[in-house]
């Protein structure tokens, strides 16, 4: 049997709380220049790449390049899971605001809109690699230019994809979701759950 222990690749203290939420026992791993930086996890939107291959690809990245990190910094051997949210307006890409005013501009096509939020979540252990991925929709009701102005100013959109955030001061905003609450905040349990199971974690 495998030490029912994990590592996270994400500096996410939301999935670390969703995770401790259905008793996963898990270790951080951080990677040390950002995996932004790094060739072989690039965030970039690739050219003809639909929402749904650009989450999947991101988080399978994440966590393949956790998996070499344990290699090349000889720590013990345990399951990487790692994970990419983003939102699909359109058609298109939306990611983490820029600035304050990137985060009211989003905020303000979201306003009276559907969109959908992709969160896909990967597992790697050596060369083995399996994903998942959620898509849930929400629904905004209409927002003031104040409200908006507000809830920028609050700092809460500015470190979360879309410029929102479900689990805090958004709530307010949500008028409809559709699929899974924790993959719109950012892990997507039952799918997470199914993921652990094949890779031998008892849950």
């Amino acid at each position: 049997m495998i030490d029912p222990r994990i590592y996270l690749a994400s500096r996410s203290p939301r999935r670390r709380e969703l995770l401790t939420q259905i008793g996963v026992r898990f270790d951080l791993l951080l990677f040390r220049t950002g995996a932004r930086e790094d060739h072989e996890v690039s965030e970039d939107w690739l050219p003809g790449e639909t929402p749904e291959d650009y989450v999947q690809r991101v988080a399978r990245a994440k966590a393949m390049f956790g998996a070499s990190l344990i290699v090349s910094r000889g720590i013990v051997a345990r399951p990487v899971l790692a994970a990419d949210t983003t939102l699909d307006f359109d058609g298109e890409i939306i990611g983490k605001p820029r600035d304050e005013d990137d985060a009211a501009a989003i905020l303000a096509r979201l306003s009276g809109r559907g969109h959908r939020v992709l969160t896909a979540i990967a597992m790697a252990r050596n060369e083995r690699v399996e994903h998942r991925l959620s898509i849930s929709e929400v629904r905004f009701r209409a927002l003031t230019p104040e409200e908006i102005r507000r809830y920028v100013l609050s700092g809460e959109p500015m470190d979360k994809a879309g410029a929102y955030g479900i689990q805090g001061r958004a709530a307010m905003f949500i008028e409809d979701i559709r699929g899974s609450h924790s993959g719109i905040v950012g892990l997507p349990l039952c799918e997470t759950t199914l993921l652990l199971r094949e890779f031998g974690y008892p849950l």
